[in-house]
């Protein structure tokens, strides 16, 4: 989705190291390393914007929650993880590594995956944090409502244990690139069975019980989350904070000024270029871009008209410049991609042999051919979504077609993909691992609502791609379902954008103020390792 619906959530690592061929320089922290070993104690209040991660109207229940992809954050403090995406503080190396697991193994060639569990972990209600919740999580979540739900091709009986601490995952086909998505989807955050059980449905998703860092004191939907240190959190000596608070705020303008003002400590999720630039400026902030791994894409709802007609399409890939959009309002910060990789991401290659680049007169000789072509274009009401589809409102228009603006937030926005009426929205596709979270299946396979194609071949490619153990054949496949997408116009590729992460000086941590590669938008920040100078 837009660049601030990192939502799905969801996200990813890899089992492999960092894999990316070629791309354009992205803006760097500003912040110095801290000195000194981090220390314990004091308390943190986070700012998320209200269009993106700062909304959680369905609560924090992995099952329910249905902006589960953009609250990583929230959901990393309460849950921890059985994975996560870790990086060197450059955003190198980026990989997925066990957390609440100990490890696992993936077997016949991807169709059987074993995850072992650490000992003696548990909830903060003081029960156990074994196989058999894990599984209980697992076979509650496959079918949750929640879009950062995973798409396991799960065989019969596909979810099953050995012993107290190994879950056991069989699948249809090979899916190689099931550890990977961990970090982004529902599965990844285990909620304690009896807590659930105890407080219902209803009452769990306002006080969930988890084993991660923090437990809840507060919770106000879509408004503030107040966490305190969880005393029997299974790492030794974390987390640092004794309070961490989540607020949302209404987008980066009252986010910065509250920072100046002292209400606040960070924030996640900066988009306004000039505040960027000013903020690059204070000395009182640390300033960390992450490495863009989601592009922006048009998506084209190819099932119903005008883009069920191929010219139509043709003549959206021919009237959009995405290089003048970059290099106007941008400042090149953001390089612009033809296919579903960023720079920060796997697989990542700039061009595809064929795309169809700007040209003005193509574009109004198809649309004069077409009759018109009267479009409505949607997106997430956040700053860099609002720039662009502004401006491909006055590049279409020169081409002679008329564009409805409409703007949703994240709710409404998925009203509307599962309505089916839409027809163009402006969001992002991809992933850190392309077949992970909001991934290019996500905006491109046929099962997916979020999708505007239905197209075998495409399902075959991506399928086979996700199936693929081998990093190279993987590679190949995906160059190959970019190219595809490409030739039949299915959507245009823009902006490679990722935001930035504030926090004032003296606060430190890993995605906070160093890099990893975003998940969905904005990146995983890893809150049990996030501490204040004292």
């Amino acid at each position: 989705m837009n660049a601030k619906i990192r939502w799905f959530a969801l996200l990813f690592g890899t089992m492999l190291g960092l894999v990316a061929c070629g791309g354009t320089s992205t803006p760097s922290g500003s912040g110095a390393a801290p000195a000194g070993p981090p220390q314990r104690g004091g308390e943190l209040t986070v700012l998320e914007d209200s269009a993106f991660a700062g909304g959680w109207p369905s609560g924090l229940d992995p099952a329910t929650n249905t902006t589960g992809g953009a609250n990583i954050s929230q959901m990393y403090a309460i849950y921890g993880g059985l994975f996560r995406l870790t990086a060197n503080d450059d955003g190198s190396n980026a990989k997925v590594e066990p957390n609440q697991a100990e490890s696992y193994q993936m077997l016949d060639g991807g169709r059987t995956v074993k995850i072992t569990l650490r000992d003696g972990i548990t909830f903060s209600d003081g029960t156990p944090l074994n196989a058999d919740a894990v599984a209980f999580n697992f076979r509650r979540d496959v079918t949750a409502t929640c879009t950062c739900a995973p798409q396991w091709p799960l065989a019969p009986d596909g979810i099953s244990t050995e012993g107290p601490r190994t879950v056991v995952l069989k699948f249809t086909r090979p899916n190689a690139t099931a550890i990977n998505a961990f970090p982004i989807s529902n599965v990844n955050w285990i909620v304690s069975p009896a807590a659930l059980q105890k407080a219902g449905p209803d009452q769990f998703k306002i006080n969930p019980v988890g084993a991660g860092p923090y437990t809840v004191v507060s919770n106000r939907l879509s408004s503030e989350l107040v966490l305190q240190r969880n005393p029997g959190y299974f790492k030794p000596g974390l987390p640092y904070l004794d309070k961490l608070t989540f607020k949302s705020i209404g987008g980066d303008q009252p986010a910065y000024q509250a920072l100046q003002a002292g209400q606040a400590q960070a924030y996640e999720g900066l988009s306004t270029v000039p505040l960027l630039d000013q903020a690059k400026t204070n000395t009182q902030l640390t300033v960390t871009s992450q490495p863009p791994t989601s592009p922006y894409v048009i998506q084209l709802n190819t099932k119903t008209a005008p883009f069920n007609n191929e010219l139509a399409r043709e003549a959206i890939y021919y009237a959009t410049d995405f290089d003048a959009i970059s290099r106007g309002l941008f400042k090149n910060l953001y390089p612009v991609s033809q296919s579903f990789t960023g720079p920060g991401g796997l697989f990542y290659h700039q061009t595809v042999p064929g795309y169809r680049t700007f040209d003005l007169e193509k574009a109004k000789q198809i649309v004069q051919q077409l009759g018109g072509l009267n479009i409505k274009l949607g997106t997430l009401g956040a700053y860099v979504a609002q720039q662009v589809v502004t401006a491909l409102q006055t590049q279409w228009k020169a081409a002679g077609i008329n564009v409805t603006i409409e703007t949703y937030q994240l709710n409404s926005l998925v009203q509307q993909f599962n309505s089916g009426t839409w027809q163009a929205m402006l969001q992002t596709a991809g992933a850190w691992d392309p077949a992970a979270g909001v991934g290019v299946s996500f905006r491109f396979a046929s099962t997916y609502p979020f999708s505007g194609v239905a197209d075998p071949h495409v399902d075959d490619l991506l399928n086979q791609a996700s199936a693929t153990i081998d990093l190279g054949q993987r590679d190949t496949l995906y160059q190959e379902a970019g190219k595809y997408l490409s030739d039949k116009a299915y959507a245009p590729f823009g902006l490679a954008f990722a935001p930035a992460n504030l926090a004032v000086k003296g606060v430190y941590g890993p995605g906070l103020t160093t890099k990893i590669p975003p998940l969905v938008v904005n990146s995983g920040v890893l809150w049990d390792e996030v501490w204040k100078a004292q």
